[in-house]
């Protein structure tokens, strides 16, 4: 079958790639579609170590084609979105409602995959750059058969970060205040959680203007190519600053933008040696740095969740796919997200 492989040195599309059989607890998937996303070209640039040769993709929605003893919750025919959440469900964590802090869901590659007779790793537990993959039971969430699976896609990564780093991490309230630094896919999802959350003001910076259509349609309302107007929409500062870049000096920015009691969410992925710096003293008035890892998620609910938002006309999926590209067409696909230019390509099987 067709994937795309990253051995170390580069990213190609593939046609003689294998899969084991469906075991236990698991759910072999048919992908349609899968977003690319900076995440799987932070692995090909370095900034995210990963083993390798590893099926990259981690986006992705497809139709279930086979089901593993155990598993109830979802049978073949389904149409479903799936997550990298593959949590165990049994730990305290996974009790207490927090699944992303899974000790057994993070850096646990496994290796599903053969292609001549060797291994490949299985990026972020998904791969949806493979015609199919397999995934543990609670990464498939069963979905409407009306909603496109090219944009159902989205939701599995940039819609569960984004939306989720707002309504889960940082619980914007009514009437607050937002500035959201970078508008990507994660960054307009950031902007449209925030409006779903009814924010007041929804400040977007991004160094490139033409972003400023998009992220008005998503919610924003200003935009500025820089932050240093931010402080005339907002003299006293925001109630929250999202950096979704992954840049250190725009890591400051946020954090010097804050109003009393604000909070700065780093959405972001700097190289993983990467260290920032802010003044000590600008943090007493009750503000706060906060990580955020995929949105706080739980994916089970969220992505049910906003599969009906979606159906309501509240959450934005269709606007985000700027372009849908063949498999084979990946090099102009990695091309385009490089350059900017589209929010969110998708990759169609």
């Amino acid at each position: 079958m067709r994937g795309v492989i990253f051995d170390g040195k580069q990213a190609q599309v593939v046609d003689d790639l294998e899969i084991r059989d469906v075991g236990p607890g698991e759910v072999l998937v048919a992908i349609s579609a899968a977003g690319l996303c900076h995440s799987d070209l932070s692995v090909v640039d370095g900034t995210i170590p990963f083993p390798v040769p590893v099926v990259l993709g981690h986006e992705g929605a497809g139709v279930v084609e086979a089901v593993g003893a155990g598993v109830t919750h979802v049978r073949p025919g389904d149409h479903v979105s799936l997550s990298t959440l593959a949590n165990c469900g049994a730990c305290a964590e996974c009790d207490r409602g927090r699944p992303t802090m899974c000790r057994k869901a993070i850096g646990r590659p496994g290796q599903p995959f053969t292609r001549d007779g060797r291994p490949v790793y299985q990026f972020a537990s998904n791969s949806a750059f493979a015609e199919r993959t397999l995934v543990k039971a609670v990464q498939a969430v069963r979905i409407p058969e009306d909603i496109p699976l090219s944009s159902a896609a989205l939701i599995g990564c940039g819609v569960l970060t984004g939306v989720g780093a707002v309504l889960n991490r940082a619980r914007v309230d009514h009437g607050d205040s937002v500035v959201v630094i970078g508008t990507g896919g994660i960054g307009l999802n950031v902007i449209q959680g925030a409006r779903i959350a009814g924010a007041s003001t929804i400040v977007a910076v991004d160094a490139n203007p033409a972003k400023e259509a998009a992220a008005r349609q998503f919610g924003a309302t200003h935009f500025l190519t820089s932050t240093e107007g931010v402080r005339d929409i907002l003299p006293t500062g925001a109630d929250h600053a999202f950096e979704c870049v992954g840049r250190v000096e725009l890591i400051r920015q946020a954090i010097d933008l804050l109003d009393r009691h604000g909070q700065a969410v780093l959405l972001g992925v700097p190289p993983a040696t990467a260290e920032a710096s802010f003044l000590v003293s600008s943090m007493y008035l009750d503000k706060s740095i906060l990580g955020c890892r995929y949105g706080s998620s739980r994916p089970q609910r969220d992505i049910a969740l906003y599969a009906q938002l979606y159906r309501e006309g509240r959450l934005l999926l269709d606007e985000l796919v700027t372009a849908t590209y063949p498999v084979e067409d990946f090099e102009k696909a990695k091309a385009d997200a490089e350059a900017g230019r589209v929010a969110r390509g998708v990759l169609t099987f």
